[in-house]
C-alpha cells in the first residue's frame, strides 16, 4: 500500500485554502441558515480542501536502479503524443518528443529523466491554453531544461502550464551535476511535460500508456 507525504510547494496554497474554507465556514454558521446548511458548506469544503492537499502528495516509492541510457518519465500521467518534430529553441533540428499529460489526478512532482550535467536552463512566460493543444508547448508558460549525459546526449525537458496551472516550479540551474529521479520542480495544479531526445532512440512507451515518473522508461538511448 503506497504512503504518501506533502510536498513543500503545496505548504502556501494549503495554507491559503484553509483558511478561505473556514471563513466560509464561520460566514455560514453566523448567518444562521441552518443546520443543515452548515452540514452542506462543511462537507463542500471539506471535498475542496482534500482536492487541493492531493495536488501535493508525493508517495513513497521504491525507485529501480536507472542506467546511463534509459530516459526515464519525468512525470505521472498518460503518453499523449509521440512524435518527431522540430524543436525550435534549442536543438532548432528535428528530434523526437513524447509528451505526458498531468490530469487532476496525477502526482505533480517532475523528476530528472537522465543523470547528467544541466547545460541549459530557461524560463518563459506565456499563455495558459489546455494542455493538450498543439500550440501550448511554444505559447504557454513554460520552462525548458536540457541535461547533457554522461556519453554526450542531450535530453530537453520542457515543463508546460496549462489552463488550469498558474505557477511552473524549477530547481534547475545551468551547471548543476543531477541524478536521475531526483525533483527536478513542480507544476501547481498539473498540466504537461514534453522530453525531446535524438531521432533514431529507441522508443519504449506508446500513446495512451500510463507512465509513472522515475519508474517507467519512455527510450533508451544507443
Amino acid at each position: 500500500m503506497s504512503r504518501y507525504s506533502i510536498h513543500r510547494e503545496g505548504g502556501p496554497s494549503i495554507a491559503w485554502i484553509s483558511l478561505l474554507l473556514i471563513l466560509v465556514g464561520l460566514i455560514v454558521l453566523l448567518s444562521g441558515t441552518g443546520l443543515w446548511m452548515l452540514w452542506i458548506a462543511f462537507a463542500v469544503c471539506f471535498v475542496l480542501w482534500v482536492a487541493v492537499v492531493s495536488f501535493f502528495r508525493i508517495p513513497h516509492r521504491t525507485y529501480p536502479d536507472s542506467d546511463e541510457f534509459s530516459i526515464l518519465a519525468p512525470a505521472d500521467g498518460r503518453v499523449v503524443d509521440i512524435t518527431e518534430i522540430e524543436e525550435p529553441e534549442y536543438f532548432k533540428s528535428v528530434c523526437t518528443k513524447i509528451s505526458v499529460f498531468m490530469s487532476a489526478t496525477n502526482v505533480h512532482v517532475n523528476r530528472y529523466p537522465v543523470s547528467g550535467t544541466v547545460v541549459y536552463d530557461c524560463y518563459h512566460p506565456g499563455k495558459f491554453l489546455v494542455a493538450w493543444h498543439e500550440k501550448s508547448s511554444v505559447t504557454n508558460e513554460h520552462n525548458t531544461v536540457v541535461i547533457r549525459t554522461a556519453n554526450g546526449t542531450d535530453v530537453l525537458v520542457r515543463q508546460i502550464a496549462g489552463a488550469v496551472a498558474r505557477r511552473i516550479v524549477s530547481y534547475a540551474e545551468t551547471g548543476m551535476q543531477v541524478e536521475a529521479i531526483a525533483e527536478l520542480g513542480f507544476i501547481k495544479f498539473g498540466s504537461r511535460v514534453d522530453v525531446f531526445f535524438p531521432v533514431g532512440t529507441r522508443v519504449c512507451v506508446a500513446e495512451g500508456q500510463k507512465v509513472r515518473s522515475g519508474i517507467d522508461i519512455l527510450a533508451e538511448l544507443s
